[in-house]
């Protein structure tokens, strides 16, 4: 009886070291999110005669769904990923090729989602946690030091998603995947005259992207309007003089919950998604936007303490994956909408609109908690 009793102690011993603050920090961000949500849809859904909590209702059922994935994932051993990265990598890869088959669905000239028993899937956005998974594990079992064959394989195993997702096309997740991969060579120990010669084999894809016309006219078009706003005879830089608008009109203090005129007349495309950030400058202002950043901020941090904290490789750099995954989408996002960065398709975590990216990260928490309960164990 007393030896069941410690049995039963030892295997719910993690729990007593699980992470509040980054628990506490994503359920703020996620309903940060609602809030914008409703404010960048009521407007619109009304006066197409549906109903104003439509996009709300669904993001909340996908927080609840992503809250009870959250708690199943922190409660395995996440070394179990290791063992099954291979698997899980794999079945990324054959969901983002089934993309591109008529299974796929389209919608605004992009195919990126597949529908699985009544449910709308985007398949990058599971491969990103696949790839960090897949190339944590093969890097964690290198014990020699990181060599230039190493590099190559790693950044071939990439290249498989990220190629399949190119052909979407989907630019901006594809950085992502590269990001992910020079995050997680440098903390691995990779060289960096090999990650030089990495880079120049990147650079010297992109231009044969550019030749092939693998890169489609509308991405060219935001890149030259970024590059040069005054010259834009497409008119592709409407998206960012939208979003600075937006979010100048908000001033210090903000227009006010659900009073922002820029969002409430529909003057900024595709607000709920990509451009949800415009609506927190408009209508909470500079306060507002502050606040939000130091949210991520706070998140961002708390990934790194769980990578520092780890008590192998592996959970350093899945731990390292993901927040490398989330600063950079971080940045990139409303770097977009402030006008530093170009336009591209990357959600903000926790905040746009989208089952898919927000169970993603729900997925992602779970991980971090899950490598912070067992550093002792």
């Amino acid at each position: 009886m007393e030896l069941s009793a410690r049995r039963w102690l030892g295997d719910v011993a993690p729990i007593r070291h699980l992470d509040p603050v980054l628990i506490l920090t994503s359920v703020g961000l996620t309903i940060y999110g609602l809030l914008m949500v409703y404010s960048a849809t009521h407007q619109s859904l009304a006066s197409l005669g549906e109903p104003r909590g439509f996009f709300l209702n669904k993001q909340l059922a996908f927080m609840m769904l992503g809250l009870i994935v959250l708690v199943i994932v922190a409660i395995f051993d996440y070394r179990l990923v290791k063992v099954y990265a291979p698997f899980i990598f794999a079945a990324a890869v054959l969901l983002l090729f089934l993309v591109l088959t008529p299974l796929g669905s389209e919608a605004a000239g992009a195919q990126r989602w597949i529908t699985l028993v009544g449910f709308q899937l985007q398949p990058s956005e599971i491969a990103k946690l696949a790839v960090i998974a897949m190339i944590a594990a093969y890097l964690s079992e290198i014990r020699t030091g990181i060599r230039l064959e190493h590099v190559w394989r790693a950044a071939g195993l990439t290249l498989i998603p990220m190629g399949l997702v190119i052909l979407q096309p989907d630019i901006g997740t594809s950085m992502v995947f590269a990001v992910i991969l020079l995050a997680l060579l440098v903390v691995g120990g990779a060289k960096g005259k090999h990650i030089g010669v990495l880079a120049l084999a990147a650079l010297f894809a992109v231009v044969i992207a550019f030749r092939l016309g693998i890169v489609q006219d509308y991405q060219i078009a935001r890149l030259t309007g970024f590059l040069d706003p005054a010259n834009d005879p497409l008119r592709a830089g409407y998206n960012k003089e939208q979003a600075e608008i937006a979010i100048g009109a908000g001033g210090v203090t903000g227009s006010g919950y659900l009073s922002g005129t820029q969002t409430n007349l529909d003057f900024v495309p595709e607000q709920h998604t990509d451009f949800i950030f415009t609506v927190v400058g408009e209508e909470f202002g500079f306060i507002g936007a502050i606040l939000l950043l130091s949210l991520y901020g706070l998140m961002v941090w708390r990934g790194f303490r769980v990578a520092m904290l780890s008590r192998d490789t592996f959970g350093t750099l899945l731990a390292l994956g993901i927040t490398a995954m989330w600063s950079f989408q971080i940045f990139i996002n409303i770097g977009m909408t402030v006008g530093i960065m170009p336009i591209t398709g990357i959600p903000l975590p926790f905040l746009s609109y989208g089952g898919s990216a927000l169970l993603t990260n729900f997925i992602a928490v779970g991980l971090l908690l899950n490598v912070h309960m067992r550093r002792f164990k």
